[in-house]
């Protein structure tokens, strides 16, 4: 095993073709780790956005077929001598199970799934609530390590853009906005149903991202033009600093990157109690009502929306407690576990060659 402070080959693996919050996590650790010194590759779907979203210092390898995805990530962190292969969301990291050449290590950025995780060499848990709740007799080590927003690239930042001067509002119409994939966990079809029933005539919701239930929350929206769907942005950070209100309406969340890119924006935010805004929200100055009940959502939103509605512009910014969630930290944390994994590995590998020489003996 490499010494303390050597650089290590990481490898990273992550199969969606575009860009969400584990998606982004990926990609900002790979390029946070090639920064320190350390080889990295990202092992994904040929043609995937990711590829783009890389720094110069990580290597991209694209895999064409899904066809026996699992060999091939166990074959090439092999051939690219893998001292940790690292896998995010699902699918990747049953694959990564199979590279026995490497430490493998799971980030659960959705939650813990014995078929996709169970023979993970150590965890990544993003909230307390999942490191508490791992099976008890699971061999493998676990950390509590929460993620970060990561920062946006300087050409983006640098666009300005202005969401209200876009959607053409006028100063008296506040601005309720959601971000993220539109997909049944994100609860976005609760969200539309909710501002629809409860919004005051002259409030905008606007709905960043892109996904599956796209057609669905057209024809939900159909009729209302307050409702606005926008599509994938590059220009979040931007974008969330013209919202009134942040909503989340998830079904399920672990750790969303887009609540925590709007405490960062200063925006009040409104989010179901999933699993990872309890935990992320407690004692801030936020909101949390029931999950899957959009009457009592709709019902929040409104309320929100008039407390906000008498202040002033300026007096709507909110400060968070943000420090838990310190990218430099969170970075050398995770190298960190990393080490002790594949010490943890070592140590087992040793015992297993001891009580052979025992037995043969």
């Amino acid at each position: 095993m490499p010494p303390p402070f050597e650089p290590l080959t990481l490898v990273h693996v992550v199969f969606s073709s575009r860009i969400a919050g584990g998606e982004l996590h990926c990609i900002d650790l790979a390029n946070a780790q090639a920064a320190l010194g350390h080889r990295v590759h990202v092992i994904g779907t040929a043609g995937s956005a990711v590829a783009g979203a890389l720094s110069p210092a990580v290597r991209f390898h694209g895999l064409k077929l899904p066809l026996m995805r699992g060999w091939r990530v166990a074959a090439l962190a092999r051939k690219l001598g893998a001292d940790v292969c690292h896998g995010h969301l699902g699918p990747a990291c049953k694959a990564v199970a199979q590279a026995r050449s490497a430490s493998r290590i799971g980030t659960l950025h959705v939650g813990y799934k014995p078929h996709h995780h169970a023979l993970m060499d150590g965890l990544v848990c993003v909230n307390r609530a999942q490191h508490d709740g791992l099976p008890r007799d699971r061999a493998g080590l676990a950390s509590l390590i929460y993620n970060w927003a990561p920062e946006r690239n300087a050409q983006v930042v640098a666009m300005r853009t202005d969401l209200r001067v876009e959607l053409g509002l006028t100063p008296d119409q506040l601005l309720v906005g959601s971000v993220g994939r539109l997909q049944r966990a994100k609860g976005m079809d609760l969200l539309v149903a909710a501002f629809k029933a409860h919004a005051p005539a002259n409030a905008v919701l606007a709905i960043l991202g892109e996904g599956p239930d796209r057609a669905m929350l057209e024809d939900m929206a159909a009729g209302d033009p307050r409702v606005r769907l926008l599509g994938f942005r590059s220009d979040v950070d931007q974008a969330l600093k013209s919202f009134d209100l942040f909503v989340s309406a998830s079904r399920e969340e672990a750790f969303p990157l887009a609540i925590l890119e709007a405490m960062r924006a200063g925006r009040p935010v409104l989010s179901t109690a999933t699993q990872g805004p309890r935990e992320m929200l407690a004692g801030q100055p936020a909101r949390l009502v029931g999950v899957g009940d959009a009457d009592l959502l709709g019902r929040a939103m409104a309320e929100e929306l008039a407390r906000l509605r008498r202040l002033e512009a300026s007096e709507r910014r909110v400060s968070y407690a943000t420090a838990a969630y310190d990218r430099s930290n969170a970075v050398a944390r995770t190298l960190g576990f990393y080490r002790d994994v594949m010490l943890h590995r070592a140590a087992g590998a040793e015992r297993f060659e001891d009580e052979e020489e025992a037995i043969a003996a």
